[in-house]
Formats: C-alpha cells, sequence, structure tokens
C-alpha cells in the first residue's frame, strides 16, 4: 500500500481560489446579459431554473461517485471542463435552448464541485482536521469569489460581457492545472468518504441516506427553504437597478458579488471558531436570520444605496453557512463511509429551492414588481428559522 504523501496545501488553497466560477461562475451575469438582448424576467428565469434541475438531478449520484471514486482530483477536472463548455456556448449563441445548455453545463459543475473538494480536504486533513481546513478553503474561495467578480465588473465595463465569459472559462482551466499539482497519494481515499469498514461492505445507497439520518432531513429541508427564498435575491435586485435606469450592468452584478464575498472571507473563518469550540446548530441558526432582513432592505432600497447593507447581510449568512454545511454533514456521517454521497443529497434538496427560485421569482416581479418580490422571498428565512428551531433536539448535538 502506498504511502501518503505530506500534505501540499497551497495547490489546494488555489483551487479553491479558482473553482469560484465553477460554482456561480456566469450566473450573476447571465440575467442582465439576457435582459439587456431583449429578454423578459420570466424567461430568463425559466433558462435559469432547467439548468438548475438538471444540476439538482446528478448531484447525488455524483456524491456516490465521489466516494467510490480512486481519483478524486478527476471530480475537479470535470467541473472545470464544464465551466468552459458553459462560457463558450453563451457566446456562440443567445438561442433559448443554447442559452439553457450553457446552464445545464454550469449546474454540473457546481453539482460536482463541493463534494469533490470536501473529499479531497477530508482525505487530506481527515475528521480531525477537518473543520480548520475546510475553514480556510472557504476563506479562498470566497477570495477567489471576490477577485474574479471584481476583474468581470471591470473586464465587462471596458469590453463587454464576453470578457467576463472568457474570465470564467480561464478560471476553470487554472483549476484544472492546480488541482492535478495535489500529490494524488497526500488523499486518503477511505478518510475522504469518512468509511471505517471495507468498501465492499458498505455500498453508497443514495438518497435514503437522508432518511436514515433525521438531522440531515432536517437540514436539507431547512436549507431548500432557505434557499427557494435566496437564490433570486441577488439576480433580481441587479435587474431591478438596471431596468430603473440606476446601474451599468456589469459592474453593478460585479460590485454586489465582491462586497458579498468580501464579508464571507471574514465569516468563514469566524464560522470555523465557533463551531470548533461548540457546533455547528448555532451557526446554521445565525445564517437563516439574515435572509428577512435582505429582504426588507431590497423592498425600501434598490440601487447602489442599497448594495453594501443588503451584500453584507449575505455575505454574512452564506459565509456561515459554507463552512457550517459541510462540516455539520462529515461529523454527523463520520464512519459511514457516505460523507460525500450525503454532501451530496443535502446539495440535492437544498438545489430543488435554489432551482426554483428564479423562476418564482421572475414571474412574480414580472406580475407584481420587484419591491413585493422581495419582501415574499425575504419571508422564506422566517420558515427555515421556524424548522430548524422546531426540530432543535435533533440537529443541536452537531
Amino acid at each position: 500500500m502506498a504511502s501518503r504523501s505530506p500534505p501540499r496545501l497551497w495547490p489546494l488553497y488555489a483551487v479553491n481560489f479558482f473553482m469560484a466560477d465553477m460554482q456561480s461562475g456566469i450566473g450573476p451575469f447571465v440575467g442582465v446579459f439576457l435582459q439587456e438582448r431583449g429578454w423578459a424576467t420570466g424567461l430568463i428565469g425559466t433558462a435559469l431554473t432547467i439548468g438548475n434541475v438538471a444540476g439538482m438531478l446528478v448531484t447525488t449520484p455524483i456524491g456516490g461517485f465521489i466516494d467510490s471514486s480512486r481519483n478524486k482530483r478527476l471530480w475537479v477536472v470535470i467541473p472545470g471542463i464544464c465551466v468552459v463548455l458553459a462560457s463558450a456556448i453563451i457566446l456562440i449563441s443567445q438561442h433559448f435552448w443554447a442559452v439553457t445548455l450553457s446552464q445545464v453545463a454550469q449546474s454540473l459543475a457546481s453539482a460536482a464541485i463541493v463534494p469533490a473538494v470536501t473529499g479531497i480536504t477530508l482525505g487530506i486533513a481527515r475528521q480531525k482536521g477537518f473543520n480548520a481546513l475546510n475553514g480556510r478553503n472557504q476563506a479562498f474561495n470566497h477570495a477567489g469569489n471576490m477577485v474574479g467578480a471584481a476583474l468581470s465588473g471591470y473586464l465587462g465595463y471596458k469590453f463587454g460581457y464576453v470578457a467576463v465569459f472568457v474570465l470564467a472559462a480561464v478560471f476553470g482551466a487554472i483549476a484544472i492545472a492546480c488541482v492535478l499539482m495535489i500529490p494524488d497519494n497526500s488523499i486518503d481515499d477511505r478518510q475522504a468518504r469518512g468509511s471505517k469498514e471495507d468498501e465492499s461492505k458498505n455500498p453508497p445507497d443514495g438518497m435514503s441516506v437522508l432518511l436514515k439520518h433525521k438531522p440531515l432531513l432536517v437540514l436539507a429541508f431547512a436549507l431548500a427553504i432557505f434557499h427557494l427564498g435566496n437564490a433570486a435575491i441577488v439576480p433580481l435586485y441587479g435587474l431591478a437597478a438596471v431596468a430603473e435606469g440606476q446601474a451599468n450592468g456589469p459592474s453593478f452584478v460585479a460590485t454586489t458579488v465582491v462586497i458579498a464575498q468580501g464579508v464571507m472571507v471574514v465569516t468563514s473563518l469566524i464560522a470555523m471558531q465557533v463551531a470548533g469550540k461548540r457546533n455547528y446548530w448555532p451557526v446554521i441558526l445565525i445564517s437563516f436570520m439574515f435572509l428577512p432582513i435582505r429582504g426588507v432592505l431590497a423592498f425600501f432600497v434598490t440601487g447602489w444605496w442599497g448594495v453594501i447593507p443588503t451584500q453584507v447581510l449575505d455575505g454574512i449568512g452564506t459565509g456561515l453557512q459554507t463552512v457550517a454545511v459541510p462540516g455539520m454533514v462529515a461529523r454527523s456521517l463520520d464512519g459511514t463511509g457516505r460523507i460525500n454521497l450525503g454532501q451530496g443529497a443535502v446539495i440535492t434538496v437544498q438545489g430543488v429551492g435554489a432551482s426554483l427560485s428564479p423562476a418564482l421569482g421572475g414571474w412574480i416581479a414580472q406580475w407584481i414588481g420587484y419591491g413585493p418580490t422581495f419582501l415574499l422571498l425575504g419571508g422564506f428565512g422566517l420558515a427555515s428559522i421556524g424548522l430548524w428551531l422546531a426540530f432543535g433536539a435533533a440537529v443541536k448535538k452537531y
């Protein structure tokens, strides 16, 4: 049996930095890009939703494949290729089905990258060191999002949306190169899936992993409700400002992302410290509280005046979740050999809410206007808080 190489962490940090465009990629810019080409908000939301649903359907199987894979790095290479394809397709054609195909490719990348990097991190740090290394990973990831968004805003302002999509493809290619610099034998495959048994005796079993673990089922449904409201707010906020002539499309969208991601860098490190001293339950509870406040702020203030407070709140809530959610899954499934499958299953259920959110928000905004829509979307955060508190006894120990 080959011995493990000493951990080489800088390529992992670099992957997290450049993988930002695999998770969100061209998504925040697609809405205003299509709006300027005559698309209505409802049609924009529909194209985004179809892409999100495709990603949602493959997330759990991908988690199972990652658990059983002996080459965890491959599952970062595949998302990188998908990001390059997504950027190329939307530049070639803005036909509805071409745009939808690009969003499917982007969603496939987003579906694979989180469980893949989680598995690599576990394989390097093991369960004992996972919380600390995952916290640093998330800080690098949010920094990458911030730099990528700033570059996208500048390049989009100077050269148009073509430069934004080309930059996303470049980030994806660099992430592929970085993950290949991680020594393969520095990743312990058994630790990467949280296994204490032989794999043949402990096969992955799909979505039933949630049904057998009540805390994860509660987590998944609370996140689904949260993201049903949360996912549409940033795209709609940008559309509202651009539609009212208050902002330039690329620079405004980039500013919203930069502010949120800058806050997430700090928040993820704080979440790492809190979870290390206590557990993940209060961290996730606090993250839900910021959505209702964002909805109220977005209702009263659009354009540049509302960007900072609205996105600071988004940065805090999402930054807490990026550390706490994979941490709670890894902790609760330790010893099962199904950690990445569990990550995929939670992301799948969460993705139901995120997938429906753009269409829900887009059509409602088209019918009743942006302001009331922000209030409605923010209200889903209250439902997540209620569910998390109601089942607190099942999840507090994690």
